[in-house]
This record gives structure tokens, C-alpha cells and sequence, in this order.
């Protein structure tokens, strides 16, 4: 069962909007756009597991993607995670291609691809940790289950090497489509049942209730002025802006594009940069609309939370990011 779906992260979507909003020539655009590109491919990683994990017995595991847990100060964030009656599974997912060397003595992992050699932090190292902060997480709850951990390489063509005597790795790493059967082996250790469904039902309920998503101002992390961005609602076909709103649609004079809801995106847009409230005035500036009335029959057209009355209302935009993405984007 699918406890918690795997959705888009919100700090890749405030990239994609923020290199929208940037002009072409913006000096860190570069820097930006590989960020973007590495956490992409994370995602598709990610994604790629999801769909072994989907050919399980749906009944015997409850499974959470994305989730985000507190402890204390600090978090920690799972891949994947997936509960049993016997035990708990982390899955951490890894797309990386060329050749991983995992270094148990140095603890890292080493890529080599194109006569390049790069490291990156050890993903059993990171496992371990996840591990130890779920047991503490539970043990908080008064919940004690055996947990283990894979390391996931979603790429086929990646050739994975280590030393002889890495049995972590020998144990835990293995490429995406020998996950099934690799599940099923780590099933067969555990056959002592610890939780009932009913535990395993509230347990879920707890999970997902404590989950909290990263919240990251992609404006302060990139350095990117306020000022730089482009306001204006883009075109969907060919991205010029603004488009001009004209007999009760959004039209653009660079390709003639006709388009009744193109101001959705750039109130996606809005929220995921700048704040998650907007009132009339701020929406009519960001838009370059300068009518009043139509700004407010806009945004009561689109069903948002609002607040206060008359010119001090504001509208909450957090609607946007919780289960409307897709419509949005």
C-alpha cells in the first residue's frame, strides 16, 4: 500500500521558476541550471525505483516516498521507506552512470567516467545514518522493528566495483532491477511479526502527519536579486511575456497565442519564490495587469483560502503546492 506518493520536489520546481523568471545573460544562470539538472536526474532515480517497488505484494508492505522526519533539531530524509510486519526497509536511491568504485576504507564513492575521476559522499555511510535516526524516531514512538537498508543504482549501464573485503556494500548496493528479488531475500530473515496492520495502519498516520517537506529560498540560495526577475504572465508555446489579457484571455503578440488560464503558472510561479500569500495589488504587479477587477475575479476564479475583506485581502497560495501541481505546471 502506498502510504505517502512520491511527488516533484518544491525546490526543483522553484529552479525551473526561477531560470523562467532570469534573463539568458544572468551571471549564476549556469551554475543554476546544473544544479537543476543533478537534482533532476535524482528525481528520475527515484522514480526508476518506484517502479520495482510497485511490483511487490501490494498487501505486505506500506510504503512512504519523500519523507522527511524530524529529530530533535535536525532532519533526516528517506528515499524510500517501507514497512512490514517483520521488519523496515530504507531505500536509498543512487542515478549515477559510469563506473562507482565504493571505497570502504576511505568511505566514499568514486566515479570514473570519460577519463574523469570524482568523488562523492559514501551512500552506505549515508544509509547508516538514516538508519540510526529512524530507530531513534521510532524508539520516540515506543515502536522497536528491525531495520535494514539497500542502496539503489537506478542506471542499468552503471558498473559497480569495490574491494573484496567491502561486505557492506557486497550486502546493501545493487542496481535497480535485482530489487525485487534482493526484498524478497532480506524477507525471508525476518518471520518473527512485530507490528499487527492496525499498528502498521497508525504508524502510517503518524509518518505521515510528521512529515515536513524542505522549504528552500531558492532567491537567497542562488543569490538572485528580486529585481532581476521577469515579471508577467509567460507565454505557454513560445515563453514571451507579457501576454496582454484581452476579452477574457491571455493573448501573446509575439506567436498570437490565445490562452484563458496562463496566469496560473505565474502565480505557481509567485508562490514558490517570492511568498505564499498574495494580495490583489501584488498579483496585479507581478502580472503587469492593471485592472483591479479583473485581478480579483481571477483569483476568486481559482477557489483560493483567502483572508481579511475588501482591498485588505489576501489570498493563501499553499493549495498550489499541495496536490495541484500538475494541474499548474
Amino acid at each position: 500500500m502506498i502510504a505517502k506518493e512520491r511527488s516533484i520536489p518544491l525546490r526543483i520546481l522553484a529552479t525551473e521558476s526561477s531560470l523562467r523568471r532570469l534573463p539568458q545573460n544572468f551571471d549564476t544562470r549556469p551554475l543554476i541550471e546544473k544544479d537543476l539538472s543533478k537534482r533532476r536526474k535524482g528525481y528520475l532515480g527515484e522514480v526508476a525505483t518506484d517502479y520495482y517497488v510497485n511490483k511487490l505484494p501490494n498487501k505486505e508492505y506500506t510504503i512512504f516516498r519523500n519523507l522527511r522526519l524530524q529529530n530533535g533539531q535536525e532532519y533526516f530524509q528517506l528515499d524510500t521507506l517501507m514497512i512490514s510486519s517483520s521488519f523496515a526497509l530504507i531505500l536509498e536511491s543512487k542515478n549515477i552512470g559510469g563506473t562507482l568504485y565504493f571505497d570502504s576504507k576511505f568511505k566514499q564513492l568514486i566515479r570514473f567516467i570519460n577519463d574523469n575521476e570524482e568523488g562523492f559522499l559514501d551512500p552506505i555511510t549515508q544509509a547508516e545514518r538514516q538508519k540510526r535516526e529512524l530507530r531513534k524516531w521510532l524508539l520516540d514512538k515506543n515502536i522497536s522493528i528491525p531495520i535494514e537498508y539497500l542502496i539503489v543504482i537506478s542506471n542499468p549501464s552503471t558498473v559497480i566495483k569495490t574491494d573484496s573485503q567491502n561486505y557492506q556494500a557486497f550486502k546493501t548496493v545493487l542496481h535497480a532491477h535485482e530489487l525485487i528479488d534482493r526484498i524478497g531475500k532480506i524477507k525471508k530473515s525476518f518471520t518473527e511479526e512485530i507490528l499487527t496492520q492496525k499498528e502498521i495502519a497508525k504508524l502510517a498516520k503518524t509518518l505521515v502527519k510528521n512529515h515536513t517537506p524542505e522549504q528552500t529560498n531558492v532567491l537567497n540560495l542562488f543569490k538572485i536579486p528580486r529585481a532581476y526577475l521577469m515579471t508577467g504572465v509567460q507565454c505557454p508555446k513560445c515563453n514571451a511575456s507579457p501576454m496582454k489579457r484581452i476579452y477574457g484571455t491571455w493573448f501573446c503578440s509575439s506567436c498570437k497565442e490565445k490562452d484563458k488560464t496562463a496566469h496560473h503558472q505565474a502565480l505557481l510561479d509567485y508562490s514558490l519564490l517570492i511568498d505564499s500569500s498574495i494580495t490583489n495589488q501584488q498579483f496585479r504587479e507581478f502580472l503587469c495587469l492593471s485592472s483591479a477587477d479583473i485581478a480579483k475575479k481571477l483569483l476568486f476564479s481559482m477557489n483560493l483560502p483567502h483572508s481579511g475583506s475588501n482591498k485588505g485581502r489576501i489570498y493563501h497560495l499553499s493549495s498550489l503546492l499541495n496536490g495541484n501541481i500538475g494541474h499548474f505546471r
